[in-house]
Formats: structure tokens, sequence, C-alpha cells
């Protein structure tokens, strides 16, 4: 199950990141994927928005590879592979932040070896025809994540 959304501007793609965080659990993953510059951290701080963690403190982890972001309904686990390219990632430990209390947005995930994820959500964010123009394409890969894009339809309000 996919679906695709257009943005006209960054806050609208934050936006989207914002009403997808309300309908996620605990144990979520979620893959994100786009060329440099395409807004995965802008979205991810819609996340933190929804989620009830400070936006402000989510800045893209390419240096750090992971922050954590408490305080909210649900802790936040930023997680950024650009560097690794499936170098060291087996070494990360990363299932504590995969399988644990929290939301894990995973930028670059396809450097993770998709043998380790059987079921996520890929939100795809790519460049469109104008400059503040998005497409997010939202892929369920599972029936847990299935769920979480029919209640993320569900919250969409209809168009004027």
């Amino acid at each position: 199950m996919d679906i695709q959304i257009h943005t006209a501007s960054p806050e609208e793609t934050e936006a989207w990141g914002e009403r997808l965080a309300q309908v996620l659990q605990p144990g979520t993953i979620l893959g994100l994927t786009g060329e440099l510059g395409a807004g995965k951290t802008c979205f991810v701080r819609g996340l933190a928005t929804g989620l009830g963690v400070n936006p402000e403190a989510v800045h893209s982890p390419t240096f750090t590879l992971i922050a954590e972001h408490g305080g909210g309904r649900i802790p936040l686990y930023h997680i950024d592979l650009y560097r690794l390219e499936g170098a060291a990632i087996e070494e990360l430990g990363l299932e504590e932040y995969l399988f644990g209390a929290g939301v894990s947005a995973i930028e670059w995930f396809r450097f993770l070896p998709s043998d380790r994820m059987p079921e996520y959500l890929l939100v795809t964010i790519a460049f469109g025809a104008g400059e503040e123009e998005r497409v997010l394409t939202f892929f369920a890969q599972g029936e847990q994540y299935e769920h979480i894009l029919r209640a993320l339809l569900n919250r969409v309000p209809p168009l004027a």
C-alpha cells in the first residue's frame, strides 16, 4: 500500500510529518529516502512536533549518527546512515532503537541491510516541479504499517 502527497513548502512537508506522528506507536520504524536537501530532516522536525518533542532540537544527525529526542509522548530516535553505506552498520547496535520504546526515523534507509527490516514505513521525499514543492511517497511494508497509512489517511482533512 502506498500514498503520494504533493507539498508546496517546507512547512507543508513538516505538517505531514506531524500528522503521521499522531498515529505512530512505540517501535515504529520509518525509513526516509531522498536526495540531499530534499527535506528529510524537515519531515523529522514535523514528526518531533507530532510526538511532543521539541522540534528545535532536531538537526541532521550526519556526524552524530543517532540523535535521541525525549520529553514527548514517545521518544524519537533520529538516525542518519549517510556516511556509512553499509560498512559499520552491523556494529552500531541499532536493534535497541529499532525495536525499542520510540519511533526510529532513519535517513538514508537504503543503507540498512534489507534482511534486518521485515516491516517498516518508507517515506520517499523527492523534489517537485517548483523550487519548494516536494513529493512525499509513503510505502507500507507489512500489515502493521498498512494500518498506520490507513490511520493517516483518516486524519487528513478533506480538500476545500
